[in-house]
């Protein structure tokens, strides 16, 4: 796949086929606009061209930070997967968002990256105060000489699929296991080994504290969970369980994410590792001793396993 950034780097391609959106989470209702869009540029002889952009557009219109489900990095490998042929981020800044959504579609799509075709969800807007919109596209389409084509909002269960939810159940609930089922994988996270107090090797439970680079990148709530483990220098998944909160038992003053990784030794330090959610265990709490709590750890570690055990062998894309 071919990675571009900014106008700058842009190479013009009349034949694309684009879609164009923040695609933050890359969850099953963007992917069936990617299927779709990848199957009508193989269809019609383009490349499938995703356009993005960074930071999100909610973070420059509203002067708030906007938590991420996936990096753009983590966007490039999912996009990569998925198939298609290109993906293109523009920075967006005050001179983007006060573009009219008219100049954006001549200046930007068809004068700086080329296309013979575009492909939006039903809710798709853009432009100026979000001028623009599948109705913009249809009227445009014609004289600038390139189709449109609408994907219906995707359901699953009683819910449409939104990267909006999939936050709120992270973040609020730390529902990892619903969150799955929107994004069509179990949701993840990259982070450091980076060196603690030690306190879980003593307790029996050695390990990996982790420090996650990016700083909008999602962290679920508080709590015990069942996940799985990469490192890229084994040849399969290992199985944790990860705490993520204050250790009120040892009276905590900040938030950490710690990793117990089950039958696993060796040196982590600095490592890179993939962290992949698969089960919500338990709260956070607080407890009366270190015994009672090394108790709870054991059962815990039984959980988890019988867990990871009952899960699908490979979410992965």
């Amino acid at each position: 796949m071919k990675f571009e950034r900014g106008l700058e780097q842009v190479v013009r391609d009349p034949h694309s086929v684009v879609t164009v959106g923040t695609f933050d989470g890359v969850h099953r209702g963007h992917q069936a606009v990617l299927g779709y869009v990848r199957a009508q540029a193989q269809q019609r002889g383009g490349k499938s061209t995703v356009l993005s952009f960074d930071p999100h557009p909610r973070e420059v219109l509203r002067g708030e930070p906007v938590p991420l489900l996936t990096t753009i990095e983590e966007r490039v490998a999912l996009l990569e997967a998925l198939g298609i042929d290109r993906f293109i981020v523009l920075p967006f800044t005050p001179a983007l968002a006060a573009m009219s959504a008219e100049d954006f579609v001549a200046q930007v799509l068809v004068e700086h990256i080329g296309l013979q075709a575009i492909c939006v969800g039903y809710d798709h807007t853009f432009g100026r105060n979000r001028e623009g919109n599948v109705a913009l596209l249809e009227t445009l389409g014609p004289r600038y000489g390139f189709a449109v084509d609408v994907i219906p909002p995707q359901v699953v269960g009683d819910r449409t699929v939104s990267s909006t939810l999939i936050r709120q159940l992270l973040l609020r609930d730390g529902a990892v296991e619903q969150a799955a089922l929107l994004l069509g994988r179990p949701y993840s996270l990259q982070a450091i080994v980076v060196h603690g107090d030690g306190r879980g090797r003593l307790l029996g439970f050695p390990t990996a504290n982790l420090h996650v680079a990016h700083p909008r990148k999602i962290i679920p709530r508080n709590g015990v969970y069942a996940v799985r483990v990469w490192l890229s220098e084994r040849p399969s998944w290992l199985y944790g369980m990860m705490n993520i909160g204050m250790r009120p038992t040892f009276e905590g003053d900040r938030r950490m994410l710690e990793v117990h990784i089950l039958e696993f030794e060796g040196d982590l330090y600095g490592k890179l590792l993939r962290i992949d959610f698969i089960a919500r265990l338990r709260d956070e709490q607080r407890f009366a001793s270190i015994e009672a709590l090394r108790a709870q750890l054991f059962q815990d570690r039984q959980r988890c396993i019988e867990v990871l055990q009952t899960s699908p062998g490979d979410l992965r894309l």
